[in-house]
């Protein structure tokens, strides 16, 4: 069953720029997905489009049995609670601590009290910070902060977690600790994960499916790919 079908999808932006050519892709529901290419290729675009940042000039989007395309603004949350965000720069809140940034994400949505503990103590458990809950983000490493992120994108259970460049700011040995984590999210909880990345070492480590973008335009799709320099 494909948790994400995208149809004839083009993406021109109003400087007359088309990021996305006619793009047909379909994802099914528990795949752990790296999305490569080189600059320019529409990784960015492609992402924004899945969580509706922005919006396709033409072509169809369905995500999660949502038409992201045809979605009012008013709505857009209906289709966020659905995904897990985590992005390259952590975007932690650096006035709160640790345990108060991963149970944000399910105040906004008015969760009980008793039900965030739960589920916040549980995330932080997963990505190995159950002992840092009363740090702040300035007392935490890079990797640490990027898994406080990864905690706080599934705390309310995603259906799909998109991880846009989540170790373009750590050094090898933690980007790999920081991908074996969203591995394991992926394995134990079923949850669809898209990783867009450049770096070659993991994606060939992993060897997961792998969607090769050039100059916006699907140029390979693999179900277990490797970094594969010809098409980037």
């Amino acid at each position: 069953m494909d948790i994400i079908r995208l149809k004839n999808v083009k993406k021109q932006y109003k400087n007359g720029t088309t990021a996305l050519y006619d793009l047909n892709l379909n994802i099914e529901k528990g795949s752990f997905v790296f999305i490569i290419g080189g600059s320019g290729s529409g990784k960015s675009t492609l992402m924004k489009l899945l969580y509706r940042e922005e919006k396709p000039t033409s072509g169809q989007i369905i995500v999660g049995g949502i038409n992201v395309a045809k979605l009012r603004n008013s709505k857009v949350y209906k289709l966020r609670r659905k995904l897990g965000i985590v992005f390259q720069d952590y975007r932690l809140l650096p006035k709160l601590t640790v345990y108060e940034n991963v149970a944000f994400a399910m105040e906004v949505i008015g969760a009980k009290k008793q039900e965030i503990r739960v589920k916040v103590l549980k995330s932080l458990e997963i990505v190995g910070l159950k002992s840092k809950i009363h740090n702040y983000p300035n007392q935490l490493s890079g990797g640490e902060q990027q898994r406080v992120a990864i905690a706080r994108a599934i705390v309310n259970n995603p259906k799909m977690l998109i991880c846009d460049e989540p170790t373009g700011n750590l050094d090898p040995e933690m980007s790999m600790e920081v991908m074996k984590i969203i591995e394991k999210i992926n394995e134990e909880w079923g949850t669809t994960v898209l990783v867009v990345t450049h770096d070659k070492e993991i994606v060939n480590k992993l060897k997961k499916q792998v969607i090769t973008l050039k100059e916006g335009r699907l140029v390979n799709n693999k179900a277990k790919g490797t970094y594969d320099n010809e098409n980037t």
